[in-house]
């Protein structure tokens, strides 16, 4: 194989390789209605209205609701769904992007959800 036929061959194979993990990135996220959130602002906002109130019902450790062995959130809807509850029960008024963005920011940190 000649010089020219092997670097089209490789660039073939690397090009497959970019799509087949850009598919599989896909699949992995396609189960968590917050995907396209962002966790960085997610993370402002745990600081900003989450922590204090999870750390009043867990003697001062905040962390420990998400953490603890009977939690209830066990999957991404269910996590999805606890945000948006604690968004209206609380009167946070956060748009759906940014509840997206805090259950990823959730999902990351604490959960991991295949």
């Amino acid at each position: 194989m000649n010089a020219h036929r092997l670097s089209t061959a490789l660039a073939a194979c690397a090009a497959a390789a970019v799509g087949v993990a850009t598919a599989v990135v896909a699949v992995a996220q396609a189960g968590k209605p917050y995907a396209s959130g962002n966790a960085a602002a997610g993370m402002v906002l745990a600081d900003k209205a989450c922590n204090a109130c999870h750390a009043r019902l867990h003697d001062g450790n905040a962390t420990r609701i998400y953490t603890r062995p009977d939690r209830r959130v066990k999957t991404p809807s269910q996590l999805a769904a606890q945000v948006a509850y604690c968004n209206t029960q609380l009167g946070l008024s956060y748009f759906p992007e940014e509840e997206a963005d805090l259950a990823l920011y959730l999902d990351r940190e604490y959960y991991r959800f295949p």
